[in-house]
């Protein structure tokens, strides 16, 4: 009996007043750690994606140049030269009639500096126009260079900004290109994303509806916009779809205020069934008014302003 007790007496029990437990698991476990070390947080996610971009950014594809471009007549040629679009030639036909606007167009082309003019004859000019009215003035618009959908996340970071981009999908407009540009830009988003095929790309009248914004604030073009969208999830951005019948008002969206990505569709068909299923959110935008839809500058231009407002 003497034996059997001494053999209990070497068992290790509880702590008397430990409440069941032992020492060890009375020990804390230190500091909550930060949210971009905690495994799992919408901050570490975002972490590891930006550690990983910067080990594969030297590898990373660019986003590919577009198709150069004419301009022609003498109008439309003025108005890309005050608004700043980029330009590598100016064709002038010879012995053209110097009217107002040659004269005008030739001297913002010399206070740029770095346009190239060049004299051309009259039949020289309507085989590079394929027959347009040029009126003896044609414009030449180098390949846009686009960025890499990635670029965008990048450009969020170095800022030490949430990311806010807007990406388009099936917008084929150029004009309502230029204006999200333009909404971004004032709004402090950092790009816009297109896709590669069947959508509007950064052309001359794109930039002209920018009113020069184009020139600071980066399109990236994706070779498929849900791949992209899916890799900005990855990184800890929510990705919000605009639609007539989203399930969230825009004013009770609270991801707004955070790292965010917001997709615009066309005006007549909205977003496609492929993007619409990878939005974490679909939103829409209460009117008063009875309107069926707004084009997608506005929308954007709406949705970027609640997204800097809540920023503010």
């Amino acid at each position: 009996m003497a034996a059997n007790n001494r053999r209990m007496s070497g068992k290790k029990g509880a702590q008397v007043g430990s409440g069941g437990k032992r020492r060890r698991g009375l020990e804390g476990k230190g500091p909550t750690p930060p949210a971009e070390m905690r495994k799992g947080h919408v901050k570490q996610r975002a972490a590891a994606a930006k550690a990983r971009r910067a080990q594969g950014r030297t590898q990373r594809r660019p986003g590919g140049k577009g198709t150069s471009e004419l301009v022609v007549g003498r109008n439309p040629v003025f108005e890309a030269l005050r608004e700043g679009v980029p330009v590598t030639t100016l064709y002038v036909q010879q012995f053209i009639d110097n009217d107002e606007r040659v004269r005008e167009a030739l001297q913002l082309a010399a206070e740029r500096g770095n346009i190239n003019l060049m004299e051309a004859p009259r039949p020289e000019l309507d085989r590079m126009t394929n027959g347009l009215n040029h009126q003896g003035l044609v414009l030449q618009v180098p390949p846009y260079e686009y960025a890499h959908p990635e670029d965008l996340l990048d450009a969020a970071a170095d800022e030490g900004e949430d990311p806010l981009i807007v990406a388009l999908d099936g917008v084929t407009d150029p004009r309502n290109l230029g204006a999200v540009v333009r909404s971004v830009s004032a709004f402090g988003g950092h790009g816009v994303v297109v896709p590669e095929r069947r959508a509007a790309g950064m052309t001359a009248g794109a930039w002209k509806t920018s009113a020069g914004t184009a020139a600071r604030t980066p399109v990236a073009r994706a070779t498929n916009l849900t791949r992209a969208l899916e890799q900005y999830k990855k990184a800890g951005v929510v990705v919000v779809g605009l639609a007539a019948d989203g399930e969230v008002e825009l004013g009770e969206l609270e991801a707004l205020g955070g790292p965010v990505a917001i997709v615009v569709g066309s005006e007549g068909k909205g977003l496609s069934r492929l993007v619409g299923e990878t939005c974490d959110f679909r939103v829409r935008i209460p009117m008063p008014g009875g309107a069926e839809s707004l084009n997608a500058g506005v929308a954007a231009g709406i949705v970027l302003y609640e997204a800097a407002r809540r920023r503010a």
